[in-house]
């Protein structure tokens, strides 16, 4: 893909503000499967805030003005006005409200600042929430600002029991509520939430506002009052979330004038112990060295204006970047799929402190550390930390080595969220039925071989080269022309013959040889980059379909998108003619929709992602932008107000299925097409 004209390049993000993405569903605080909570109304008071999976986990904010009291987050007391909206901006680390009433505007911030670059900031389950008032009518004006969040952040469901507490250490105050049976890691599944550790509200050192624990009433009481409770609510043996606890902070600006007064809060959630890996409960990466709840909240507290700083600097940088990579649509794609893609990451440290970084097929069903979800979402990490990239592929292979993994390829997962204790997908491991074997060893020669150029170096490999060459093994053999199998499109059935996974296999024999180059294996490197350039030169005989290549070698009269052929350009393989993705891209614009490509002739419902990587394969910038358009539109457009689907109907613009994945972070990947772009970023 090429590079913008120098005009384009000078695009910022106030110019990105210009092209305006409505989220279907707005990021608030997201860190992982668990800790993460979204607006899905374009209005901040249309309706409660709600885990991914759509629960309720309602987060409040209310602004008494001069007497009177409206509200600017959530939907309670119901009797107080909601303040108008008047501004609502996404960034990479950020979300930012404003608004007004009664002569004052105020601002509201999310800051989550999951900088992938940085693996103890990015592990800190601690989103600030920072709130600032000014006077619009050069009137002085008495203000209350009020933020809450209930105890259903803590609990599965609304029936479940919990309890609060006060926490005071290292000059942060707290209130905290957990459930009172604390089932840790005591099941797995999709549609879950945390159901044990704690919900922390937290103010820093200093703070002039005032913290209390109490029932739903206590928001009434603060619209009326603008005062909190002098007495916390008589703690009780457990109490229903459906009935639920309230923490709360105020802050009480009797001067409000036109110069900004400002206060925040943190939000956050200590699990103690975040996934079961093959037995072995494993701590989150930031308690790696014996970090605790109280020193965290200091910490994050402490280091707030740095990591303000910071963030605001890499959101500058970053988007500037993508606007410069793909224009202000694409950018603005990228950095609504930024934050969900990390929120659908859990980063746990080994026993010996090594990152692992797992994640979670969210309304897929549930699997963790599935190898077909780190395929599509590597672009992000690969560019940004490659060792985030190393983390996630890591288990898989060393899962792979294990004698209990007997297959001659590659596993598809390592089981459901968030017990890592071996495959549970199809045939699991015990029967060959239903596996994805030619996609899953595919995807690891390939992410292997990009691990390896993003970090200059093959020595990660090394360890690993023994399975790695039994699953290449396996490839030559089965690879050309794949069996009835599936692919990750699995919701599309099993499909033989398919002419995309064909690609996906020469490309990793491709890159399985490249490896083997770096690691001076000659013979191997020799023996199957031989192998690969052989099946690249049957492949169009065999797939071409006039003026396109075939969905089944078998099938004429159909077509699909060719996503897999992108890692030919990125790794520099040159295996397949640039012909064929040329003929392929020209096809396509005959084939899209109002709302974007389909993935193939046999349905009208697309994959995001996919167009993202079939649009890195267009060679000008007209081609591109008639891919990436009708994605933005739908995002814009779209009635399914959910955290960014990438599965839905090109038609209607609907969600088909799946939400708050991660496999959106390989929209990052036209950034890996721009190779000084990609140097920068990895290199930082």
């Amino acid at each position: 893909m090429r590079i913008l004209p120098p005009i384009l390049c000078l695009l910022t993000i106030p110019l990105l503000a210009q092209t305006p993405l409505r989220p279907p569903a707005t990021p608030l605080i997201t860190h992982d499967p668990y800790f993460s909570v979204w607006s899905a109304s374009d209005e901040l008071t249309a309706q409660s805030t709600k885990h991914w999976t759509g629960s309720d986990q309602p987060l409040g904010g209310l602004a008494r003005i001069d007497g009177k009291t409206f509200r600017f987050m959530g939907t309670a007391p119901r009797e107080a006005e909601a303040m108008k909206q008047t501004r609502r901006t996404v960034t990479p680390t950020r979300t930012e409200y404003e608004f007004a009433a009664g002569g004052i505007k105020l601002g509201l911030t999310f800051l989550t600042p999951a900088l992938a670059s940085n693996l103890d900031l990015l592990s800190r389950p601690v989103t600030y929430v920072t709130w600032s008032v000014s006077s619009t009518d050069s009137a002085r004006h008495a203000v209350e600002v009020y933020l809450d969040a209930t105890s259903a952040l803590a609990v599965n469901a609304p029936e479940q029991r919990t309890q609060w507490s006060r926490v005071r250490a290292d000059g942060v105050q707290a209130l905290r509520v957990g459930s009172t049976q604390q089932e840790m890691l005591a099941r797995s599944g999709d549609n879950l939430r945390i159901e044990w550790g704690h919900f922390y509200l937290a103010l820093p050192a200093g703070s002039t506002a005032d913290l209390a624990v109490g029932l739903p009433r206590m928001r009434g009481e603060f619209a009326k009052s603008g005062k909190l409770p002098k007495s916390d609510e008589v703690e009780q043996p457990g109490r229903p979330a459906r009935d639920p606890y309230v923490l709360a902070a105020a802050w009480t600006l009797p001067h409000v004038q036109a110069q900004e007064s400002t206060g925040w809060a943190m939000f956050a959630y200590d699990d103690e112990y975040s996934l079961q890996y093959f037995q072995r409960n494993l701590r989150p990466y930031w308690r790696r060295n014996g970090m605790g709840l109280t020193e965290l909240l200091s910490t994050a507290a402490r280091e707030y204006p740095k990591v303000l700083a910071e963030s605001k600097r890499f959101d500058e940088e970053f988007t500037t970047d993508l606007v410069k990579t793909g224009g202000p649509e694409f950018a603005a794609i990228a950095v609504l799929a930024y934050r969900q893609a990390l929120a659908a990451h859990k980063l746990v440290a080994d026993l010996d402190g090594t990152p692992l970084y797992f994640s979670k097929e969210n309304f897929s069903n549930g699997c963790i550390g599935t190898v077909d979800v780190t395929y599509p979402s590597a672009p992000m990490f690969l560019l940004l930390n490659p060792k985030l990239h190393m983390a996630l592929i890591r288990p898989i292979l060393d899962y792979g080595m294990l004698p209990r993994w007997r297959w001659p390829f590659a596993p598809h997962d390592l089981g459901q969220y968030p017990l890592a204790n071996g495959q549970v997908y199809g045939g699991g491991e015990q029967t060959e039925e239903n596996q994805m074997p030619v996609e899953e060893s595919g995807n690891m020669l390939i992410l292997v071989a990009a691990q390896a150029q993003a970090e200059g170096s093959a020595e990660f490999a090394r360890k690993y080269w023994p399975v790695l060459t039994k699953w290449a093994v396996y490839l030559r053999e089965k690879g050309l022309d794949p069996e009835n199998q599936l692919s990750t499109d699995d919701f599309a059935g099993h499909l033989a013959h398919n002419t995309n996974l064909s690609i996906k296999a020469i490309v990793a024999l491709g890159a399985y040889a490249q490896v083997a180059e770096k690691l001076g294996d000659d013979r191997n490197a020799k023996l199957f980059r031989q192998a690969a350039q052989e099946m690249a030169r049957k492949w169009p005989a065999m797939a071409k379909d006039g003026d396109h290549y075939k969905l089944a070698f078998d099938k004429s009269g159909t077509w699909s998108q060719k996503y897999n052929l992108v890692w030919d350009k990125l790794l520099g393989l040159n295996l397949f003619d640039p012909s064929i993705a040329r003929t392929e891209i020209a096809y396509y614009k005959t084939k899209q929709n109002i709302y974007g490509l389909p993935l193939d002739n046999r349905e009208t419902y697309t994959k995001l992602d996919w167009i993202v990587w079939t649009a890195t394969m267009t060679e000008n910038r007209a081609d591109f932008d008639a891919l990436i358009h009708p994605v933005f539109q739908m995002l814009n457009e779209t009635s399914s107000r959910v955290p960014m689907t990438d599965w839905y109907w090109t038609l209607d613009g609907k969600q088909r299925g799946f939400q708050a994945r991660s496999v959106v972070g390989g929209v990052m990947i036209p950034l890996l097409a721009q190779p000084e772009l990609w140097k920068k970023w990895r290199t930082r």
